[in-house]
């Protein structure tokens, strides 16, 4: 596979540049005044690896002369003055050579604070030049600069999307996407640029977490076009991160996920400090991992498995050579605000494979979306996921989910937690299919929790690559006690681990059936209490 990295901003290739256009907004950026700039007369700080990427961005043109990029992904660690690179930018199509009349250039955040960082440093380097200044229209209070002669104009904006319809900029920078509650914004300012001719979105984030956002999207397929993996010449990936297992300590890893630091920036010293730091407190090593060093991380804090190994089980499922064999159901209802899950599980070699369902209420499907950050809607279109009628999970359609399972597989048990399914059991039952009580304890849920661990650290856990199921086992946090036994919990309220839940009481009907040795068979473990 090819490396993501943007090697060519070091290398001093040629950069195509056929009508001037990239040392045209060099030229321009050059000129501007910083008032925090070192620089005599306070110039603007663009340092070559800087400059590289305005030439990348405005040189190459297609043979009429249009700009051939128009999407910049960026993923830069805290502290390479990106938001100044990303307020020149944006002053370089409100003020500069790429102005064009009645043009809006955008600065947009997940909240006003943080969209007001990139507008105040570019009200600040506009104030620094008095001919600047005086050709200019500042309204502070509305986060506005104007350009009267042309028309242009330039402000910030946050994820409000409701008064953002009308919106039609030629120019917007996404700034720290990873942190975006929702996408609605997002959607906005994408079918908003398509409407203008030479438009330019420039999303400049450090790392996140989690997969199922609109930043880990965006940035997954700025890397497929790194590695040539998708063709795209309209989108510049620059992307500078880590893979997850290097050595957060080297300090050779640092120098390249932080281009800034061959010119000073961020301290080194600081970063030695938190690197020390980090060594005996796991929270803060994830930060450094994450915000330092671009390291894209699991959801969970203190995840239960790697993710990245529990992706190697993502090949399809051949259900035909599964239909005779062994099969266990686990089933987790939901309240109001969970999701509620049917798994199917076979033995499959030493390990297992598994077939989830997954149900949620219809209603307002979108704002469950915006609750819990996570594409409820496009799971459902894409099958992923069954939407109920009504505001609760109608759990006769868990049932017949349950039984349309059983007329296609061997089924041999069936396994629910009584507390919010006594009426389903006993539905099953008395209709005579093998459902039985799995209570979701100590007792029952700590050995099947053991199993599913092994198969999956073992790479002996296949699932198919079902979104649903993923996103639940990466929001896991796992609770021991003082004999090491484990329990499944989540972090936060809005985190739902449901699918690797019902994972669990799957492998524990297949360990009672003898499909594997039954947990109340084992040794138990000391300091273990079986109640």
């Amino acid at each position: 596979m090819t490396d993501s990295y943007p090697s060519w901003i070091f290398d001093g290739s040629p950069i195509a540049d056929p009508l001037g256009y990239g040392e045209r907004a060099v030229g321009f950026l050059r000129r501007l005044r910083h008032p925090k700039s070192r620089l005599s007369k306070r110039a603007f700080d663009l340092t070559p690896w800087q400059e590289r990427i305005v030439r990348r961005v405005y040189g190459p043109c297609h043979p009429d002369g249009r700009r051939i990029v128009r999407n910049v992904v960026m993923l830069l660690p805290r502290g390479n003055r990106k938001t100044s690179l990303g307020a020149g930018l944006g002053l370089l199509h409100a003020i500069g050579p790429e102005r064009i009349p009645g043009g809006l250039a955008l600065f947009a955040a997940s909240d006003g604070e943080q969209a007001r960082i990139a507008f105040e440093e570019a009200a600040a380097i506009c104030r620094e030049d008095e001919r600047i200044e005086k050709a200019l229209r500042f309204i502070d209070y509305r986060h506005r600069i104007e350009h009267p002669k042309s028309g242009a104009s330039l402000r910030a904006i946050s994820c409000d999307a409701a008064r953002q319809h009308g919106s039609t900029p030629t120019f917007a920078l996404v700034d720290e996407l990873h942190a975006w509650p929702k996408r609605d914004l997002w959607d906005v300012l994408r079918t908003g640029l398509v409407k203008t001719p030479g438009s330019l979105l420039v999303v400049i984030t450090t790392a996140g977490r989690g997969q199922q956002n609109v930043a880990y999207e965006i940035v997954d397929y700025a890397r497929k076009v790194a590695r040539g993996e998708i063709e795209d010449p309209g989108t510049l990936p620059i992307l500078f991160e880590t893979a997850a297992d290097a050595d957060w300590r080297d300090e050779g890893i640092w120098r390249r996920a932080n281009p800034g630091l061959a010119q000073g920036f961020p301290d080194i010293e600081g970063l030695r400090q938190l690197a020390r730091e980090a060594e005996a407190r796991p929270a803060d090593r994830e930060a450094f991992k994450q915000l330092h060093l671009n390291v894209w991380l699991d959801h969970s804090v203190d995840p239960f498995v790697d993710m990245q190994i529990y992706d190697e089980g993502a090949e399809p499922l051949d259900l035909e050579a599964l239909a005779d064999e062994p099969c266990y159901l686990g089933v987790d209802l939901s309240s109001n605000s969970d999701l509620t899950v049917v798994v199917a599980l076979w033995r499959v070699g030493d390990g297992y494979a598994v077939l989830p369902h997954f149900f949620c209420p219809g209603d307002n499907l979108r704002g469950r979306q915006d609750r819990d950050g996570v594409p409820y809607v496009r799971w459902a279109d894409e099958g992923h996921i069954e939407p109920t009628i009504g505001n609760v999970v109608d759990f006769r359609a868990v049932e017949d989910c349950v039984r349309d399972l059983c007329s296609r597989f061997n089924v041999r048990e069936i396994g629910l937690d009584p507390h919010l399914a006594r009426s389903t059991l006993n539905n099953l039952a008395e209709d005579g299919f093998p459902a039985v009580e799995v209570r979701q304890g100590w007792v029952t849920m700590a050995p099947a929790i053991k199993e599913l661990e092994r198969a999956i650290v073992g790479r002996q856990f296949q699932h198919g690559g079902h979104p649903v199921l993923r996103w639940c086992f990466d929001n896991v946090v796992v609770e021991t006690d003082r004999a090491g036994n484990r329990l499944f919990t989540k972090g936060k309220a809005k985190e739902r681990i449901d699918g690797a839940v019902a994972c669990a009481i799957a492998i524990s009907c297949a360990s009672n059936d003898g499909a594997m040795p039954s947990v109340y068979e084992t040794e138990r473990p000391e300091g273990f209490l079986w109640v």
